[in-house]
């Protein structure tokens, strides 16, 4: 899209609003709270393997951020639009 930096410094802002949004459905407590945290560790696992095999077969750095940040932008969208 833009620069790489401008790309990654985007990310960083999608990340910290995701980490908000998070912390208000966790902190509502209930089954949804519940269901987002089993989920944010079950992503966690995931991202981090794939980053892993990713690393290892040696792609490079444009896209593995790429593909953290589409995780973002996709946990970004899905708690913004629905409830608590």
């Amino acid at each position: 899209m833009f620069n790489p930096w401008v790309d990654l410094s985007l990310s960083i802002l999608e990340a910290q609003q995701v980490m908000w949004l998070r912390g208000i459905r966790i902190a509502s407590g209930g089954k949804a709270a519940e269901r987002e945290a089993k989920l944010m560790i079950s992503e966690k696992i995931e991202a981090a393997g794939r980053a892993t095999m990713m690393l290892a077969m040696g792609a490079p750095a444009d896209k593995l951020a790429s593909y953290y940040g589409g995780k973002i932008r996709a946990n970004r969208k899905r708690l913004l639009r629905s409830p608590a």
